[in-house]
This record gives C-alpha cells, structure tokens and sequence, in this order.
C-alpha cells in the first residue's frame, strides 16, 4: 500500500499525491531551498521560502507566485476522523479542578485576556502547590471560586467566553 499525502495550496486547492508520485518525479536541487523540477516536458524553478516542520506548512514560490502549503499524510487523516485532532483542546470553554484541594491564589481576574498557558490558579493538593494555566487564549468568563476555598475533583473553578 503507498502513503498517500494530501496538499492544500493556498486555502483553495486540494490534491492528492501517492509516494511513487514523488519519488519518480524529475527533481533536482539547486541549493538548500531551491529546486528544479521536470513534469511534462516543462521545466519549473521552485524556492522554499519558509518552513515548519510540525505543523507541516510550507511557504513555495513558483514561477514568481508564492503559495502556502499544507501537507497531510494518512495518519493525519485517521487523527481527525477520530476526533483528535491537533486544536481540539482550544474549544475548552471551562476549566475543572483536575484533583480536591485548596486554592492558594487565583492570578486573573473577569474579563481580563489570557494567553495560552498563561497561570490562571494556583491549586494545593496533598502538600503540592499546582498551577492551573490556560489551555487556549480567550477572556475570562466568571471566577467560580475564591481564594482559600476547598474544592472537589471536576469542580468549575473558572469560564471562559
């Protein structure tokens, strides 16, 4: 079975690409970021303009457009069928206490903007201080509780809007 690798270009296109696709194709590197490629009797000088290679996107220039690139295999697709995908987490509206403890000092206030992982709370459980951060950017909602309060586990302690 080939890997099959999906491609979207510019948030406008979208085809597929197999590994025997890419490995017969007529490619042949100029420098670290430029490349000369052969398909069907026309010849085409790309340059990588900018990379990363964990989110996978790339930004190519082509013939003097510069295109923006996604690049998806298999296994990404499996990930997002399944629910998993990478972002997931930033629809979190509420944050639950993960343990029972004590809160020894809240950091925000309502309505103010957080950044992801930014310290929200601190949360003393079995003689441990732990700080509750942000798991994505957004405003704050309402404080459910105060400092000193004692709390259960999946207890609401902080909403975001």
């Amino acid at each position: 079975m080939s890997k099959t690798y999906t491609l979207k270009v510019s948030s406008d296109y979208e085809f597929k690409l197999n590994a025997s696709d890419v490995s017969e194709a007529d490619i042949i590197s100029i420098s670290k970021s430029k490349h000369h490629i052969l398909h069907n009797y026309k010849s085409t000088i790309t340059e990588t303009l900018s990379s990363d290679f964990n989110s996978k996107s790339y930004q190519v220039k082509v013939n003097n457009n510069v295109y923006s690139i996604n690049i998806n295999d298999d296994l990404d697709a499996l990930i997002k069928e399944m629910g998993f995908e990478v972002g997931a987490s930033k629809l979190i509206n509420d944050i639950k206490a993960p343990m029972p403890g004590l809160i020894l000092d809240i950091n925000v206030k309502v309505g103010q903007e957080v950044k992801e992982n930014e310290a929200l709370l601190v949360l003393e459980a079995m003689k441990m201080e732990n700080i509750i951060t942000s798991p994505r950017n957004g405003f704050i909602k309402s404080i459910v509780v105060n400092k000193s309060d004692t709390v259960d586990k999946n207890q609401l302690l902080i909403e975001f809007e």
